[in-house]
């Protein structure tokens, strides 16, 4: 990962959030790349016009990119946020980067997360979730490392292990 990555990775690794919707988990990401960026002395646009075009039939229209920064000292940035892998974030990003852009791809849920071709840089924000308690979806939450809990495992006691002998006999064959 670039530098711009590990910048950003470091900031989003201080996140502290509780029962957030995926919509509010976002804006806060959204918030907290622009704060990052303009902590840096850059110049931040949100929802900034993309290098590449919208797919048929609204081709006449650009795309958008949650979070574009201009800076001084190097090319500008870009960054797109995700809950899910999307193959377009992918081809913008792309695009982004053929247009000398530094293309970064935060890409936040509960785990697994598909790294992106290069030279995409991905910064992960992995959270928690849950049903909502008003029945509205689901909720998600980021604790800090430090208070995570281990996951949950199973109380069933499964008894003592039985030695088995070596080679073990062949499986009996159906008649």
């Amino acid at each position: 990962m670039g530098e711009e990555g590990r910048w950003l990775a470091e900031r989003v690794d201080r996140l502290v959030f509780t029962d957030l919707s995926t919509d509010q988990v976002t804006a806060l990401l959204v918030d907290t790349v622009a704060d990052w960026a303009q902590g840096r002395g850059w110049r931040v646009y949100r929802r900034a016009p993309s290098v590449l075009p919208l797919p048929p039939p609204m081709s006449a229209q650009q795309s958008v990119l949650d979070v574009a920064c201009a800076r001084p000292d190097g090319p500008p940035v870009v960054v797109e946020i995700d809950h899910g892998t999307r193959r377009r974030t992918w081809e913008k990003l792309l695009a982004e980067a053929e247009a000398g852009r530094i293309p970064l791809w935060l890409r936040w849920g509960t785990g697994r997360f598909t790294p992106p071709p290069p030279p995409i840089q991905m910064v992960t924000c992995e959270v928690t979730a849950r049903p909502d308690p008003a029945g509205r979806g689901r909720v998600h939450s980021r604790l800090p490392r430090a208070r995570m809990q281990p996951p949950a495992h199973s109380a069933v006691r499964l008894g003592e292990p039985a030695a088995v002998e070596l080679p073990l006999p062949p499986a009996p064959t159906p008649e």
